[in-house]
């Protein structure tokens, strides 16, 4: 019982950073699953049943919160199952684990850029029915698909920075639009598991414990992307792709250490504090504007008083 207790927890964990910031649901189950002894093929089979439930909640909450644009999910999410169901396949015939390393340094420039895009320059002003071409969902979605279901998790980590980097669309939009594609994504992997692995090997007790705890965080999640500012949410996005991709790149060459991990998460926590400065000093020199032309609210005239 104290295992499955554990397990919903880290459905709830995952489920909360996965919908706030598009990605880790997978990469933070799959990892639990595996250090625990389940074999890479049930392992992914397993994340991904529990997420046809998660993000079936996940998408349903960023659509009722504004953040999904359903051109962007219909042009993403079925080239994605497609890519799902083949990679079920794959994974269950041979391991992919070759492509890892190259896959996570693509992710890591895409990281760095997002952080340089959002923390140490001026957001960029998307329009709110802005999107990126379908030259680039359509095989974005097909890739991401693949890598998720190969990987025990990938769609947001690929997905994510992808279209975020191409300043194309609302980063809250991308990630609703992202979470919400997922949903057909899973249900594809989790078919392609099932009829080439069966239920053997499969605990339903570890399913629904992550079920569990992701549906409990859904909603939350959702709502808290509309919440945090587009420096911070860049500096937190940037930050889940550093860690993850370089603990990839650190095992495959065999250069673990623990100080290079505290060094990674001091890096976080000063890119979240510059962020949440950087955003105070928007708020007031919009203020500044405001004010120079006569148009002063109430909170202008806090955040000029606070500075």
């Amino acid at each position: 019982m104290e295992r499955l207790i554990i397990f919903a927890l880290v459905g709830l964990a995952a489920q909360t950073v996965d919908g706030s910031l598009g990605m880790a649901y997978g990469v933070t189950s799959s990892t639990l699953l595996l250090a625990a002894g389940v074999a890479p093929a049930v392992a992914s089979a397993s994340v991904h049943l529990a997420e046809v439930g998660t993000t079936a909640v996940s998408g349903f909450a960023h659509w009722r919160f504004g953040n999904v644009d359903w051109r962007v999910v219909g042009w993403i999410a079925i080239p994605g199952a497609i890519g799902a169901f083949v990679g079920a396949h794959v994974l269950t015939g041979f391991a992919t684990d070759a492509a890892k390393p190259w896959m996570a340094l693509i992710l890591l420039a895409l990281g760095v850029y997002v952080i340089a895009r959002f923390v140490f320059r001026r957001p960029p002003r998307v329009a709110r029915d802005a999107r990126p071409r379908r030259v680039l969902l359509a095989p974005l979605g097909l890739f991401a698909g693949f890598i998720d279901a190969t990987g025990g998790g990938g769609w947001g980590p690929v997905a994510t920075p992808t279209l975020i980097s191409s300043g194309k669309m609302d980063p809250r939009r991308v990630i609703g639009s992202v979470s919400a594609a997922e949903f057909a994504v899973t249900v594809a992997a989790s078919v392609g598991f099932l009829l080439a692995l069966g239920t053997a090997g499969i605990d339903f007790g570890i399913v629904l414990a992550l079920l569990a705890g992701g549906v409990i965080a859904a909603p939350f999640a959702a709502y808290l992307v509309r919440k945090v500012s587009l420096p911070l949410l860049g500096a937190l996005v940037g930050s889940v792709i550093l860690i993850t991709n370089s603990r990839t790149i650190l095992r495959e060459f065999n250069l673990e250490q623990p100080w290079i991990y505290l060094v990674l998460v001091a890096v976080s926590v000063a890119l979240v504090v510059l962020a949440i400065r950087k955003n105070r000093a928007l708020k007031a020199a919009d203020a500044a504007l405001r004010s120079e032309s006569g148009e002063v609210s109430d909170d202008d005239k806090s955040q000029l008083a606070a500075r």
